[in-house]
């Protein structure tokens, strides 16, 4: 008796699905775990994952919200005390009067640029995205077949988007910009000053602006800041994962203009239903004085390791050009050892055991000459992965 397996046709793809490009890190990192199962011992630094773990008093929470067993789907635009306790926490943190019924909660930072991107974004449409920058923003906006239109930005610049740039860029099918603050790679900051002006720029071509703060908070020798102390409006997007520790949670904020929200909250319905209910009762804890002096030691430590990597790699001939003042990353130009920085990262993880993420990732301004390292490790495995580059390095 034969078998037979039918072939079905699935028909073509999706444009907007075939466009989308892989996560190219994630071919190294698939690498680095088959070494760590060969048994090599690999010094994670290309994954954007604090290693603490999530504080205590947050999974405290957690635990006594689930031991009750109600575990129901909350309303689409979040638990309104989770909404009320971010409301007040800008008010105590940044002193900016931010209204609860603003402030939508979502299934992670990502969840919240898909409902904006969503909201905002008509077929056709362009947004000036920086050019290096997170990989995500570029993909959702064509998953809304949208154009993501890259704006080239300089270590000169710290990375970060010039007015003049941005005025030079807006066309009449311009929708919007955005920006991040601190950045991923970066870890450069916009200045509060040249953020306003960015804003007003926006606003006066009745343009949107999408600020990402996912990393505010963790900020070295500058006070954090948010885009919501500005007079203009903007969306904002926030997260429990960087500054909090509950990457796996997944759990985020977006605070819109108050004329969105309604359909903000339509979208979210159908998207998401609700965010998770069980992370939604432990962020609750995120805010407390308790949890906050646990997350200050943390940035703390954060500054600490920029600090020994920064003056590492640059011992070791990197050009790190733009002082990184937030997030966890140093962007380092590594032309003076490769000429290929994704062929150079493969060679790090394999003889030296480093890994740490390629430019390509990033966008197309000279990806080749840069690399990500994520000080997401602690200060003895920083320096370890220092000393064992520089052997790698000859």
């Amino acid at each position: 008796m034969s078998e037979h397996t039918p072939t079905l046709s699935a028909g073509p793809l999706a444009s907007r699905a075939r466009e989308i490009e892989p996560f190219h890190v994630m071919e190294l990192l698939a690498r680095a775990q088959a070494l760590e199962a060969s048994g090599r011992d690999i010094i994670h630094m290309e994954v954007g994952e604090p290693d603490f773990p999530t504080p205590a008093p947050v999974v405290d929470a957690a635990q006594r919200f689930l031991a009750q067993g109600q575990v129901r789907y909350t309303p689409a635009l979040g638990l309104p005390a989770l909404r009320e306790a971010i409301s007040a926490y800008y008010a105590t943190r940044f002193g900016v009067a931010v209204p609860a019924s603003r402030i939508i909660v979502t299934a992670g930072a990502s969840g919240a640029l898909l409902l904006a991107l969503a909201a905002l974004t008509q077929p056709g449409d362009a947004w000036l995205v920086p050019d290096p920058g997170y990989p995500c923003n570029r993909h959702f906006v064509r998953a809304f077949e949208g154009i993501a239109q890259a704006l080239p930005v300089h270590a000169h610049d710290a990375f970060q988007p010039t007015l003049e740039q941005v005025r030079q860029a807006w066309a009449a099918h311009t929708r919007g910009l955005m920006v991040a603050s601190p950045s991923n790679p970066t870890g450069t900051l916009i200045s509060p000053a040249l953020l306003e002006q960015l804003a007003g720029f926006v606003s006066e071509r009745n343009g949107a602006l999408i600020v990402d703060e996912i990393y505010q908070g963790l900020s070295y020798g500058v006070a954090p800041s948010t885009a919501l102390a500005m007079p203009h409006p903007c969306f904002v997007i926030n997260s429990f994962s960087k500054y909090f520790g509950m990457t796996g949670w997944r759990l985020g904020w977006l605070v819109a203009p108050e004329a969105y929200v309604r359909d903000l909250e339509k979208l979210a319905q159908h998207f998401f239903i609700s965010p998770s209910t069980p992370a939604q009762h432990a962020a609750l804890a995120a805010f407390t004085p308790e949890t906050i002096a646990i997350l200050e030691q943390r940035r703390d430590a954060f500054a600490r390791r920029r600090d020994v990597l920064c003056a590492g790699l640059r011992a070791l001939g990197f050009d790190v050009p733009a002082e990184p003042e937030g997030a966890f990353y140093v962007y380092a130009d590594v032309s003076q050892h490769a000429k290929d920085s994704a062929a150079f990262a493969h060679h790090l993880l394999e003889t030296a055991g480093v890994a740490a993420t390629p430019g390509i990732d990033f966008g197309q301004q000279s990806p080749e000459r840069w690399l990500r390292f994520a000080y997401t490790t602690d200060e003895a495995r920083i320096e370890e992965a220092l000393a064992r580059m520089k052997q790698a390095l000859g």
